[in-house]
Protein backbone atom coordinates (compact mmCIF):
# COMPACT_ATOMS: atom_id res chain seq x y z
CA UNK A 1 0.00 0.00 0.00
CA UNK A 2 1.34 3.41 -0.97
CA UNK A 3 1.86 6.05 1.67
CA UNK A 4 -0.46 9.05 1.59
CA UNK A 5 2.32 11.12 -0.02
CA UNK A 6 3.12 8.47 -2.63
CA UNK A 7 -0.55 8.02 -3.46
CA UNK A 8 -0.99 11.79 -3.88
CA UNK A 9 2.04 12.02 -6.17
CA UNK A 10 0.76 9.13 -8.28
CA UNK A 11 -2.66 10.77 -8.51
CA UNK A 12 -1.29 14.03 -9.90
CA UNK A 13 1.06 12.35 -12.40
CA UNK A 14 -0.27 12.13 -15.94
CA UNK A 15 0.50 8.40 -16.08
CA UNK A 16 0.45 7.73 -12.34
CA UNK A 17 -0.90 4.59 -10.71
CA UNK A 18 -2.55 5.44 -7.37
CA UNK A 19 -3.83 2.50 -5.37
CA UNK A 20 -6.79 4.38 -3.87
CA UNK A 21 -8.46 7.76 -3.74
CA UNK A 22 -6.52 10.38 -1.79
CA UNK A 23 -8.50 11.34 1.29
CA UNK A 24 -8.86 15.12 1.20
CA UNK A 25 -5.76 16.78 2.70
CA UNK A 26 -4.30 13.60 4.22
CA UNK A 27 -1.09 13.74 2.17
CA UNK A 28 -0.09 17.22 3.30
CA UNK A 29 0.99 19.07 6.40
CA UNK A 30 -0.59 22.45 5.82
CA UNK A 31 1.45 25.34 7.22
CA UNK A 32 -1.28 27.95 7.60
CA UNK A 33 0.76 30.28 9.81
CA UNK A 34 4.27 31.62 9.60
CA UNK A 35 5.85 34.94 10.64
CA UNK A 36 5.17 36.53 7.26
CA UNK A 37 1.49 35.59 7.17
CA UNK A 38 0.87 36.46 10.80
CA UNK A 39 2.35 39.93 10.46
CA UNK A 40 1.01 40.87 7.03
CA UNK A 41 -2.60 39.70 7.36
CA UNK A 42 -3.31 41.50 10.62
CA UNK A 43 -4.71 40.19 13.88
CA UNK A 44 -7.70 37.95 13.12
CA UNK A 45 -9.92 36.78 15.95
CA UNK A 46 -13.68 36.38 16.06
CA UNK A 47 -15.41 39.41 17.54
CA UNK A 48 -12.38 41.65 17.09
CA UNK A 49 -12.54 45.37 16.40
CA UNK A 50 -11.86 46.31 12.75
CA UNK A 51 -8.16 46.12 11.95
CA UNK A 52 -5.95 46.65 8.92
CA UNK A 53 -3.60 44.28 7.16
CA UNK A 54 -0.17 45.27 5.85
CA UNK A 55 -1.72 46.64 2.64
CA UNK A 56 -4.13 48.90 4.51
CA UNK A 57 -7.25 46.82 3.82
CA UNK A 58 -9.77 46.94 6.66
CA UNK A 59 -10.49 43.45 8.06
CA UNK A 60 -13.51 42.57 10.19
CA UNK A 61 -14.63 39.39 11.92
CA UNK A 62 -18.03 39.91 13.55
CA UNK A 63 -18.98 37.63 16.41
CA UNK A 64 -20.76 34.55 15.08
CA UNK A 65 -19.29 34.76 11.56
CA UNK A 66 -17.16 31.86 10.39
CA UNK A 67 -14.15 33.88 9.23
CA UNK A 68 -12.60 37.30 8.81
CA UNK A 69 -13.36 39.27 5.66
CA UNK A 70 -12.18 42.47 3.97
CA UNK A 71 -14.57 45.35 4.64
CA UNK A 72 -14.61 47.66 1.62
CA UNK A 73 -16.64 50.88 1.78
CA UNK A 74 -16.20 54.34 0.29
CA UNK A 75 -14.47 55.31 3.53
CA UNK A 76 -12.23 52.24 3.89
CA UNK A 77 -11.07 51.78 0.29
CA UNK A 78 -7.31 51.91 0.04
CA UNK A 79 -7.42 52.96 -3.63
CA UNK A 80 -10.15 55.44 -4.42
CA UNK A 81 -8.80 56.54 -7.80
CA UNK A 82 -6.99 53.95 -9.91
CA UNK A 83 -5.05 56.68 -11.74
CA UNK A 84 -3.59 57.80 -8.39
CA UNK A 85 -2.86 54.36 -6.95
CA UNK A 86 0.83 55.18 -6.42
CA UNK A 87 -0.09 58.05 -4.13
CA UNK A 88 -2.82 56.13 -2.31
CA UNK A 89 -1.14 52.75 -1.78
CA UNK A 90 1.86 51.99 0.41
CA UNK A 91 3.46 48.75 -0.77
CA UNK A 92 4.53 46.59 2.19
CA UNK A 93 8.25 45.94 2.58
CA UNK A 94 8.69 42.20 3.02
CA UNK A 95 12.49 42.19 3.26
CA UNK A 96 12.41 42.22 7.07
CA UNK A 97 10.84 38.76 7.09
CA UNK A 98 14.12 37.25 5.92
CA UNK A 99 15.40 37.64 9.47
CA UNK A 100 16.13 33.99 10.47
CA UNK A 101 15.28 34.69 14.11
CA UNK A 102 11.64 35.20 13.15
CA UNK A 103 11.45 31.67 11.79
CA UNK A 104 13.13 29.69 14.57
CA UNK A 105 9.93 28.26 16.11
CA UNK A 106 8.42 27.45 12.72
CA UNK A 107 11.53 25.72 11.47
CA UNK A 108 11.66 23.64 14.64
CA UNK A 109 8.09 22.51 14.02
CA UNK A 110 8.58 21.81 10.32
CA UNK A 111 11.76 19.94 11.17
CA UNK A 112 9.64 17.39 13.05
CA UNK A 113 7.41 16.67 10.05
CA UNK A 114 7.76 13.25 8.43
CA UNK A 115 8.78 14.48 4.99
CA UNK A 116 9.19 10.91 3.80
CA UNK A 117 5.48 10.20 4.05
CA UNK A 118 3.85 13.62 3.90
CA UNK A 119 4.19 16.78 1.84
CA UNK A 120 5.04 20.07 3.52
CA UNK A 121 2.66 22.64 2.03
CA UNK A 122 3.21 26.38 2.35
CA UNK A 123 0.38 28.88 2.07
CA UNK A 124 -0.09 32.01 -0.04
CA UNK A 125 -3.52 33.21 1.06
CA UNK A 126 -4.22 36.19 -1.20
CA UNK A 127 -3.45 36.07 -4.90
CA UNK A 128 -3.25 38.90 -7.41
CA UNK A 129 -6.95 39.23 -8.26
CA UNK A 130 -8.03 38.97 -4.63
CA UNK A 131 -5.50 41.57 -3.53
CA UNK A 132 -6.70 43.93 -6.25
CA UNK A 133 -10.34 43.83 -5.15
CA UNK A 134 -9.33 43.96 -1.50
CA UNK A 135 -7.76 47.33 -2.24
CA UNK A 136 -10.71 48.93 -4.03
CA UNK A 137 -13.73 46.62 -4.06
CA UNK A 138 -15.13 44.52 -6.88
CA UNK A 139 -17.09 47.27 -8.60
CA UNK A 140 -14.22 49.72 -8.82
CA UNK A 141 -11.88 46.99 -10.03
CA UNK A 142 -14.27 45.96 -12.79
CA UNK A 143 -14.60 49.58 -13.92
CA UNK A 144 -10.83 50.09 -13.76
CA UNK A 145 -10.17 47.04 -15.95
CA UNK A 146 -12.38 48.52 -18.67
CA UNK A 147 -11.71 52.25 -18.39
CA UNK A 148 -8.13 52.57 -17.12
CA UNK A 149 -6.30 49.51 -18.44
CA UNK A 150 -2.83 51.07 -18.33
CA UNK A 151 -2.99 52.10 -14.67
CA UNK A 152 -4.67 48.81 -13.74
CA UNK A 153 -1.94 46.78 -15.44
CA UNK A 154 0.70 48.77 -13.60
CA UNK A 155 -1.01 47.99 -10.30
CA UNK A 156 -1.30 44.33 -11.34
CA UNK A 157 2.43 44.21 -11.99
CA UNK A 158 3.21 45.75 -8.61
CA UNK A 159 0.92 43.37 -6.75
CA UNK A 160 2.43 40.48 -8.70
CA UNK A 161 5.91 41.43 -7.53
CA UNK A 162 4.72 41.23 -3.94
CA UNK A 163 2.96 37.88 -4.46
CA UNK A 164 6.09 36.48 -6.11
CA UNK A 165 8.20 37.85 -3.25
CA UNK A 166 5.98 36.09 -0.72
CA UNK A 167 6.33 32.81 -2.64
CA UNK A 168 10.10 33.22 -2.76
CA UNK A 169 10.20 33.98 0.96
CA UNK A 170 8.20 30.84 1.82
CA UNK A 171 10.32 28.71 -0.51
CA UNK A 172 13.58 30.08 0.90
CA UNK A 173 12.63 29.81 4.55
CA UNK A 174 10.36 26.74 4.75
CA UNK A 175 11.53 24.79 1.67
CA UNK A 176 8.05 23.30 1.08
CA UNK A 177 7.18 20.45 -1.25
CA UNK A 178 4.06 22.32 -2.38
CA UNK A 179 2.57 25.81 -2.32
CA UNK A 180 -1.15 26.23 -1.73
CA UNK A 181 -2.00 29.52 -3.43
CA UNK A 182 -5.46 31.05 -3.19
CA UNK A 183 -7.09 33.28 -5.80
CA UNK A 184 -10.78 32.96 -6.67
CA UNK A 185 -11.47 33.96 -10.26
CA UNK A 186 -15.20 33.30 -10.29
CA UNK A 187 -18.34 32.65 -8.33
CA UNK A 188 -20.41 29.48 -8.17
CA UNK A 189 -21.68 29.62 -11.76
CA UNK A 190 -19.52 32.07 -13.73
CA UNK A 191 -16.22 33.91 -13.98
CA UNK A 192 -15.91 37.32 -12.35
CA UNK A 193 -14.50 38.79 -15.57
CA UNK A 194 -14.44 37.56 -19.15
CA UNK A 195 -11.77 35.03 -20.17
CA UNK A 196 -10.22 37.65 -22.45
CA UNK A 197 -9.89 40.18 -19.62
CA UNK A 198 -8.51 37.51 -17.31
CA UNK A 199 -5.92 36.51 -19.92
CA UNK A 200 -4.92 40.12 -20.49
CA UNK A 201 -4.59 41.20 -16.85
CA UNK A 202 -4.34 38.19 -14.52
CA UNK A 203 -2.75 35.36 -16.46
CA UNK A 204 0.56 37.19 -17.08
CA UNK A 205 0.89 37.66 -13.32
CA UNK A 206 0.78 33.92 -12.78
CA UNK A 207 3.09 33.18 -15.69
CA UNK A 208 5.69 34.93 -13.55
CA UNK A 209 4.70 33.64 -10.08
CA UNK A 210 4.05 30.03 -11.05
CA UNK A 211 7.00 30.02 -13.44
CA UNK A 212 9.18 30.75 -10.43
CA UNK A 213 7.65 27.86 -8.44
CA UNK A 214 8.19 25.50 -11.36
CA UNK A 215 11.85 26.49 -11.46
CA UNK A 216 12.06 25.59 -7.76
CA UNK A 217 10.41 22.21 -8.35
CA UNK A 218 7.49 23.08 -6.06
CA UNK A 219 4.09 21.45 -6.58
CA UNK A 220 1.49 24.11 -7.36
CA UNK A 221 -1.91 23.63 -5.75
CA UNK A 222 -4.22 26.48 -6.76
CA UNK A 223 -7.32 27.01 -4.64
CA UNK A 224 -10.34 28.50 -6.36
CA UNK A 225 -13.76 27.29 -5.22
CA UNK A 226 -15.24 28.75 -8.36
CA UNK A 227 -16.65 27.99 -11.77
CA UNK A 228 -13.52 28.03 -13.95
CA UNK A 229 -14.32 25.75 -16.88
CA UNK A 230 -13.34 28.38 -19.49
CA UNK A 231 -9.86 28.72 -17.96
CA UNK A 232 -8.73 25.13 -17.44
CA UNK A 233 -6.39 25.06 -20.44
CA UNK A 234 -4.84 28.31 -19.23
CA UNK A 235 -4.39 26.78 -15.78
CA UNK A 236 -2.52 23.88 -17.35
CA UNK A 237 -0.32 26.33 -19.26
CA UNK A 238 0.48 28.08 -15.98
CA UNK A 239 1.83 24.81 -14.60
CA UNK A 240 -0.85 24.26 -11.97
CA UNK A 241 -0.58 20.66 -10.76
CA UNK A 242 -3.80 20.55 -8.73
CA UNK A 243 -6.91 22.70 -8.94
CA UNK A 244 -8.25 22.53 -5.40
CA UNK A 245 -11.79 23.67 -4.69
CA UNK A 246 -13.30 22.54 -7.97
CA UNK A 247 -17.04 22.95 -7.46
CA UNK A 248 -19.47 20.35 -8.79
CA UNK A 249 -21.09 23.20 -10.73
CA UNK A 250 -18.19 22.63 -13.11
CA UNK A 251 -18.66 19.62 -15.38
CA UNK A 252 -16.02 17.57 -13.63
CA UNK A 253 -16.26 14.38 -15.76
CA UNK A 254 -15.99 16.45 -18.93
CA UNK A 255 -12.98 18.31 -17.54
CA UNK A 256 -11.28 15.08 -16.47
CA UNK A 257 -11.57 13.70 -20.00
CA UNK A 258 -10.43 16.99 -21.52
CA UNK A 259 -7.42 17.27 -19.22
CA UNK A 260 -6.31 13.67 -19.48
CA UNK A 261 -4.21 13.91 -16.33
CA UNK A 262 -2.47 17.19 -17.21
CA UNK A 263 -3.97 18.73 -14.05
CA UNK A 264 -5.57 16.94 -11.12
CA UNK A 265 -8.90 18.08 -9.71
CA UNK A 266 -9.40 18.25 -5.94
CA UNK A 267 -12.85 18.95 -4.53
CA UNK A 268 -16.20 17.91 -5.96
CA UNK A 269 -17.98 17.74 -2.59
CA UNK A 270 -20.56 20.51 -2.40
CA UNK A 271 -20.08 22.34 0.89
CA UNK A 272 -23.42 24.10 0.40
CA UNK A 273 -25.01 20.68 0.87
CA UNK A 274 -22.88 19.12 3.59
CA UNK A 275 -21.87 22.08 5.76
CA UNK A 276 -25.05 23.91 6.66
CA UNK A 277 -27.55 23.87 9.50
CA UNK A 278 -29.72 20.78 9.27
CA UNK A 279 -27.25 18.71 7.26
CA UNK A 280 -27.65 15.22 8.70
CA UNK A 281 -25.06 12.48 8.71
CA UNK A 282 -26.98 10.78 5.90
CA UNK A 283 -26.84 13.93 3.76
CA UNK A 284 -23.12 14.38 4.34
CA UNK A 285 -22.34 10.75 3.59
CA UNK A 286 -24.52 10.74 0.48
CA UNK A 287 -22.77 13.79 -1.01
CA UNK A 288 -19.32 12.39 -0.27
CA UNK A 289 -20.28 9.03 -1.80
CA UNK A 290 -21.76 10.78 -4.86
CA UNK A 291 -18.50 12.60 -5.51
CA UNK A 292 -16.45 9.41 -5.22
CA UNK A 293 -18.83 7.45 -7.44
CA UNK A 294 -19.12 10.22 -10.04
CA UNK A 295 -15.51 11.25 -10.47
CA UNK A 296 -13.18 8.40 -9.43
CA UNK A 297 -13.50 6.46 -12.67
CA UNK A 298 -11.92 9.18 -14.82
CA UNK A 299 -8.89 9.45 -12.55
CA UNK A 300 -6.70 12.30 -11.33
CA UNK A 301 -9.38 13.24 -8.82
CA UNK A 302 -9.05 13.88 -5.09
CA UNK A 303 -12.39 13.94 -3.25
CA UNK A 304 -12.35 16.88 -0.89
CA UNK A 305 -14.39 19.69 0.53
CA UNK A 306 -14.09 22.77 -1.65
CA UNK A 307 -12.87 24.96 1.22
CA UNK A 308 -9.22 25.98 1.15
CA UNK A 309 -8.23 23.98 4.20
CA UNK A 310 -8.82 20.76 6.13
CA UNK A 311 -11.88 21.73 8.11
CA UNK A 312 -15.63 22.12 7.99
CA UNK A 313 -17.79 24.49 10.01
CA UNK A 314 -19.67 21.48 11.36
CA UNK A 315 -16.77 19.72 13.08
CA UNK A 316 -18.22 16.25 12.45
CA UNK A 317 -18.58 16.77 8.71
CA UNK A 318 -14.92 16.42 7.81
CA UNK A 319 -14.53 13.08 9.58
CA UNK A 320 -17.74 11.73 8.03
CA UNK A 321 -16.45 12.58 4.56
CA UNK A 322 -13.15 10.85 5.31
CA UNK A 323 -15.03 7.77 6.46
CA UNK A 324 -17.04 7.65 3.23
CA UNK A 325 -13.84 7.89 1.17
CA UNK A 326 -12.39 5.02 3.22
CA UNK A 327 -15.50 2.98 2.54
CA UNK A 328 -15.29 3.68 -1.19
CA UNK A 329 -11.62 2.72 -1.30
CA UNK A 330 -12.31 -0.56 0.47
CA UNK A 331 -15.02 -1.43 -2.04
CA UNK A 332 -12.90 -0.78 -5.09
CA UNK A 333 -11.37 -3.70 -6.96
CA UNK A 334 -7.73 -3.09 -7.80
CA UNK A 335 -6.41 -4.44 -11.06
CA UNK A 336 -3.09 -6.13 -11.64
CA UNK A 337 -1.32 -2.81 -12.11
CA UNK A 338 -2.50 -1.67 -8.71
CA UNK A 339 -4.35 1.28 -10.22
CA UNK A 340 -7.80 2.47 -9.30
CA UNK A 341 -10.38 1.10 -11.77
CA UNK A 342 -14.01 2.02 -12.16
CA UNK A 343 -15.32 -1.48 -11.45
CA UNK A 344 -16.71 -2.16 -8.02
CA UNK A 345 -17.89 -5.16 -6.08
Amino acid sequence: MLSAKQNFLETIKKDGKPDRLVKQYEATVYIMADPFIEKTRGNRTQGMAPTKDAWGTTIIWPQGNVSAMPHITEETKVIKDITRWREELTIPDFSEYYDPSLWTDYLERTGQIDRENTLLMGWVPNGVFERMHHLMGFEDLFVALLTEPEATKELCETVTESVCQSMKLICDMLKPDAIFAMDDWGNKTSLFISPDLWREFIKPCYVKCYGYLKERGVIIIHHADSFLEPLVEDMVELGIDVWQGVLPQNDIPKLQKQLGGRMALMGGIDCAIIDRPGASEDIIRAEAARACESYAANGHFIPCITYGGPRTINPEGYDLINDEIDKFNKRCIRNAKNSLPSART
